[in-house]
């Protein structure tokens, strides 16, 4: 193998690609990057057997030369070290062959380095995933979407399908759910062209979380295509597989409340830096608790209390409170995450008790909804 590449170009692919190597796997080629070049361009693949990442460099974009192979082959090397003298190369090619028994050489202007690879045959093949039923979301929303709900996916072990976010495609519409059984996080969009296809997965977040680095903020359309145990998400020049999570994602439909006894409309930028700032003293057994109770005259008062720290009291401006009166605790953190996770300058809270689940959505938008859980204070 081979040919001379644009640095800024394989520096783009092995970052991409690097999101799916992992030091901890247990199978040792799988610490490498697999790099294949042919005459269409080159290659990349990286997996820990859960994420596998391909990334393609044609050989011509766009009438600008990427790559010229001179001979087509393939190889695999250790890819936290390419991964750094990609990095640090002084000019704008690279030039890479393969020689007898895997010796691999880079050259760079002045620069030449020499790395032992491994056999390409012994790389674990990509899944196969049969495209009939195909649908495709604009690159930007299906980063949107992540962002809205991959925060609220469990971090703990102890029920692996609360770590995935479940994703139902139903009649043309995309429901995204993810819950920690603390909190939840929904958003729901339609999808056009996708009415036959009918879906029920829960896809691992710490896979969506890599993917949505490596999507462009464009509205070019990713194809997502599933299977038994894998989703594939084909963006431009870039494959995506990922494992799905065995098991049956909870109902969540029931945890969310029907109704509502207190309700509080606010600008969403001001309740969020008052939570933010009752949070600096809520530092009690890492619940970060602040307390929030309504008042006469539309106001609401955010508290935290910390015997060992002290306290902070602070009232909040609302545009509208309807309802019983109220007084509840809850996460700080919960709430910022969900804040932050709502596009919109107001948001609407519905309260149904104080020990009672609650939701954050933005006015006049049922496409999304957070729920927190208070937290009980004696």
């Amino acid at each position: 193998m081979k040919f001379v590449i644009q640095k800024d170009k394989l520096a783009q692919s092995v970052q991409d690609v690097m999101k799916a190597v992992s030091s901890r796997t247990t199978i040792p080629i799988l610490t490498g990057i697999k790099i294949s070049a042919n005459s269409e361009g080159v290659t990349l693949t990286g997996s820990d057997s859960d994420i596998s990442i391909e990334s393609f460099i044609p050989a011509e974009e766009k009438g600008k030369i990427n790559v010229e192979v001179e001979t087509a082959g393939s190889i695999v090397l250790q890819a936290r070290f390419f991964s750094e003298i990609v990095k640090k190369l002084p000019k704008d090619t690279v030039e890479m062959e393969v020689q007898n028994h895997f010796s691999t050489i880079i050259r760079s202007g002045k620069a030449e380095f020499n790395l032992i690879g491994l056999d390409a045959e012994e790389y674990p093949h990509l899944p196969n995933v049969e495209e009939d039923h195909v649908f495709r979301i604009p690159a930007d929303l299906l980063k949107t979407l992540i962002r809205q709900t991959g925060f609220a996916v469990s971090t703990s072990e102890t029920r692996p399908i609360l770590t995935g976010v479940n994703w139902r495609l139903e009649n043309g519409e995309l429901t995204c759910i993810a819950t920690d059984s603390h909190r939840l996080a929904l958003r729901k969009t339609s999808i056009d062209g996708a009415n036959e296809g009918k879906y029920n997965v829960v896809i691992p977040g710490k896979s969506l979380s890599e993917l949505s680095k490596i999507l462009d903020d464009t509205n070019d359309l990713t194809e997502i295509l599933f299977t038994d145990n894998q989703v594939l998400f084909k963006a431009k020049n870039i494959l995506f597989f990922s494992r799905l999570l065995d098991g049956n994602y909870p109902d969540t439909s029931r945890l969310i409340p029907d109704e509502s006894k207190t309700d509080v409309l606010v600008q969403a930028k001001e309740f969020l830096q008052s939570i933010d700032r009752a949070s600096l003293l809520a530092k009690e057994g890492r619940n970060n608790v602040v307390k929030l109770s309504t008042m006469d005259g539309g106001m609401l008062e955010i508290s935290s209390n910390s015997p060992e720290i002290g306290k902070v009291i602070e009232e909040v401006q609302t545009e509208e409170i309807s309802g019983e009166e109220l007084k509840i605790s809850f996460s700080a953190k919960y709430m910022m995450d969900a804040l932050k996770a709502l596009d919109s300058s107001e948001i609407k809270v519905s309260f149904t008790g104080a020990m009672r689940p609650f939701l954050i959505r933005t006015p006049e938008d049922d496409s999304i909804l957070q729920l927190i859980l208070p937290v009980r204070t004696y």
